[in-house]
């Protein structure tokens, strides 16, 4: 009885063996400098095919995201980034594109999903960074 005990409660406590990290990056290529307090919103794509918000943050004065919080919630699966980039800090910043989504895949519970994003006044770029 003692031993069944022990086994509920040692899994009601687990956690996963690892979850994917993930992180983000602005970079103002215009003004050459990251993009400080632009609001990051982390969706993971659900069974309905629709989203569910699993995390948010806000770039720092490097204009990154270093963590969205719990990582046990980023296991394999497809996700979105969506940067508020009319909430961005600069005040001459009048956004072609107020809002910038990015949509990636996680396919390693052990991975580094870095995904930036290079901004300009009219256009951006993206990538898989390290």
């Amino acid at each position: 009885m003692k031993t069944i005990a022990l086994a509920l409660l040692g899994a009601a406590f687990a956690t996963p063996a690892a979850a994917a990290d993930i992180s983000t990056h602005v970079l103002d290529l215009a003004r050459g400098v990251g993009g400080t307090g632009i609001p990051v919103v982390l969706l993971r794509r659900v069974g309905n095919g629709g989203w569910q918000q699993v995390g948010t943050a806000t770039t720092d004065a490097n204009g990154r995201v270093r963590t969205f919080g719990d990582a046990k919630s980023f296991g394999p699966g497809s996700y979105q980034l969506r940067f508020d980039m009319s909430r961005y800090s600069d005040a001459a910043a009048s956004p072609f594109f107020p809002e910038i989504t990015l949509t990636f895949r996680v396919t390693d519970n052990e991975g580094h999903y870095h995904v930036p994003v290079v901004v300009s006044p009219y256009g951006y770029s993206t990538y898989r960074g390290n």
